[in-house]
């Protein structure tokens, strides 16, 4: 029986290549899935042999140790630098789009309420 060993969804092409050599340059067989046409299925890389978890598990964690360590260095180094965006930089930067996404937020939510407080709960 197969067993799920790392969900891919929402992860950075870099850090799932990183996780497939991880597993095979130990010999550990894997397979993948992908998320289909439409984007619904599960992207995942599997584990053939439920023996191999243990292994698996052991070296996924100091990997993540490890990516975890170099990419707080990464951040330290581009903040030092200027080069970091934080999230009012960030917005000041596309300032039409901030606000838009502002008002669509402030309408649905005023919608809402306003519901909520029509049906009188």
């Amino acid at each position: 029986m197969t067993i799920l060993f790392f969900s891919l969804r929402g992860v950075p092409e870099d850090e799932a290549d990183d996780v497939r050599q991880l597993l095979a340059g130990n010999d550990i067989e894997f397979y993948e899935t992908s998320p289909g046409n439409w984007g619904i299925s599960m992207p995942a890389i599997w584990l053939y042999q439920r023996e191999d978890l243990d292994k698996a598990r052991l070296l996924f964690d100091e990997y993540q140790q490890q990516r975890a360590q170099a990419q707080r260095a990464l951040y330290r180094q581009l903040k030092a630098q200027g080069e970091y965006h934080g999230f009012l930089r960030h917005n000041l930067n596309k300032p039409i789009r901030f606000l838009g996404y502002s008002l669509v937020i402030v309408l649905i939510f005023y919608v809402s309420l306003k519901w909520l407080f029509e049906l009188g709960l």
